[in-house]
């Protein structure tokens, strides 16, 4: 099904479709970027990490935690203020 593709010819084929993009500099672009704004963003809205792990190709959560856990920042809080409640935690005692 033809070969495999060279990851410098995607670079360069992404950065095109950008250019002229108001506000967007589109040699500061890769692909990579993307996804890691598409991973931030389900988890943004509250998709389970699960779901994402799916959605980007992993086959568990574990690399998805490991690669993306800046991206994924709001769904630990949601759990630590989750956690909080249940136990009566005073965030300010901290």
């Amino acid at each position: 099904m033809g070969k495999p593709l060279d990851a410098a010819n995607v670079r360069r084929a992404f950065r095109q479709a950008l250019k002229g993009i108001d506000g967007i500099n589109a040699d500061e672009w890769t692909p990579r970027e993307l996804r890691h704004s598409f991973v931030y963003l389900l988890s943004d809205r509250g998709v389970p990490l699960e779901e994402i792990s799916r959605l980007v190709g992993h086959s568990g959560t574990a690399v998805t935690e490991e690669v993306y856990r800046k991206r994924i920042r709001p769904v630990i809080q949601t759990g630590a203020v989750v956690i909080d409640g249940i136990f009566g935690a005073d965030p300010r005692r901290s």
